[in-house]
């Protein structure tokens, strides 16, 4: 019998997903690397298995099944055909060079809109890595090297004429740091030592800019909810009301698109785990790159600041009656979760056993692991879309890559597996039907997400032109 099936059996499966005219619906916002680079810093690589004990540690009902035959998965020709169209779609947004009035390299761009969007960029880069002539990643990563302020902040977007669309005063301007996770990826398939020591300096910059500037005394850090990059997950606590404490938003470009309402309003009352442990990664990842181009002192610098942040994050974010991570407010945690309590994992911050409990949330086919894993949204808490409703449930590439990520971190193989495989399934039976890859996917069948954009390549090539090369999908359908 399968490990996980093993680990959680005589539960019960999911009835049937309902159909898309069922849908529940909730009101939008109002407006590792090749090699693991823990290893190369001497940090452990967690080896110890959590599957015989999810069931023991709260894990409810079976896996939802796809059908027992068919798998697309094991479809040489159609993931062949999935991998052609997602590159010639993301040829497609190649944009900038010498014609261009700001960006005068050619970059690839995240395909969202005219500008250029920091998360995203970082994300493409797990697939660009792979085809670094045909898609120039690279440059896509020096634009907004480019355009770091002295004191190391680096916008999260940047408009077609260089402007930044958000003001640096606002939280709303930082999104998750991910530019060293992006130059790993690139040394990972193709190592430049050269690149690295000349992109350093910029990336310690900004890290301590970051650290300055949102790390609280207690160790944690704020953020807000759309730089987040997680633009419609509620981060206030329910029944809050705007009580002023917060930094005031005062927007640079009104009339590109109005953020308003009580998100804006919540940063500094609260501490977000997602960015905490994004930060832990971060400096790890900047540990990483010292080892690489000869700078052992900052090496042993760094990782002393990441034990700091995950000592906070553990002492204040981690709930042990609930077995999971939560945000904060006001110094008290938020009891709801969310898909980013999962980049605890990813940063290594959990302990095993931490880990063992965390993962029960994961695989519980009634939060997190629908029939298209991984939900956003928990499905048992208040405010989950069927039809996904943006971060309210739908099921992302980014974050989805982190998971996957956590799970090789953790040893998780066999989980690992299976989630590329449901996963998968879902993304071919979409692009069967439409030629394309969506922005984002339902949790509770195989369609695009609502709201979503279509030709997402972008980071939906993820699925096809990352996952698909970096792990051997034959006969995964009997995984």
């Amino acid at each position: 019998m399968d490990p996980i099936d093993a680990s959680i059996a005589e539960m019960n499966a999911l009835p049937p997903s309902a159909s898309p005219a069922s849908a529940s619906s909730t009101t939008s916002m109002s407006s590792l690397y090749r090699k693991p680079c823990q290893e190369s810093t001497g940090l452990p690589v967690r080896r110890r298995s959590v599957l015989p004990v999810l069931a023991a540690c709260g894990a409810s009902g079976a896996f939802p099944a796809w059908p027992a035959s068919g798998w697309r998965i094991d479809d040489a020709a159609l993931r062949q055909r999935m991998a052609d169209a997602a590159l010639r779609i993301a040829r497609g947004h190649i944009r900038g060079g010498a014609d261009d009035p700001t960006y005068k390299r050619p970059f690839v761009d995240a395909a969202f809109s005219s500008g250029i969007f920091y998360w995203d960029t970082c994300f493409i880069a797990t697939y660009a890595k792979y085809h670094q002539d045909e898609l120039p990643i690279a440059n896509a990563l020096d634009n907004f090297y480019e355009r770091m302020d002295d004191d190391g902040h680096i916008g999260r977007e940047y408009l077609a004429d260089g402007s930044p669309m958000w003001p640096k005063e606002h939280p709303v301007s930082v999104n998750p740091p991910l530019l060293a996770f992006a130059e790993l990826e690139l040394y990972g398939e193709r190592p430049d030592p050269v690149r690295l020591q000349r992109v350093y300096p910029v990336l310690r910059k900004h890290y301590s800019y970051l650290r300055r500037r949102f790390r609280m005394a207690d160790g944690l850090y704020f953020s807000d909810a759309f730089g987040s990059g997680m633009d419609n997950i509620p981060r206030y606590p329910d029944g809050w009301e705007d009580d002023g404490r917060g930094i005031t938003l005062k927007l640079l470009r009104p009339d590109l698109f109005v953020y308003d309402g009580l998100s804006p309003a919540w940063n500094v009352q609260g501490r977000s785990v997602d960015f905490s442990a994004q930060m832990a990664l971060f400096a790890e990842q900047l540990a990483a790159i010292a080892v690489i181009i000869g700078r052992p002192q900052d090496q042993t610098q760094l990782l002393r600041l990441r034990a700091q942040d995950v000592e906070a994050i553990n002492r204040h974010c981690w709930d042990p009656a609930d077995g999971c991570y939560y945000d904060l407010a006001y110094g008290k945690r938020i009891r709801r979760q969310h898909i980013g309590q999962f980049w605890t994992l990813m940063a290594g911050v959990a302990t095993p056993s931490q880990a063992r409990r965390l993962m029960a949330h994961l695989v519980n086919p009634t939060k997190f692991w629908r029939r298209m894993p991984v939900a956003s949204w928990p499905a048992d808490q208040a405010g989950y879309s069927q039809r996904g409703d943006y971060w309210l449930g739908s099921v992302w590439a980014p974050t989805n890559t982190m998971v996957l990520r956590s799970l090789r971190r953790y040893g998780q193989h066999a989980l690992a597996r299976r989630l590329i495989r449901d996963c998968f399934e879902g993304v071919a039976e979409v692009f069967e039907r439409t030629g394309t890859f969506p922005e984002n996917y339902a949790p509770d069948w195989a369609e695009a997400g609502i709201p979503s954009k279509t030709d997402f390549c972008g980071w939906t090539g993820i699925f096809p032109l990352a996952w698909a090369r970096e792990w051997p999908l034959e006969g995964l359908a009997a995984a």
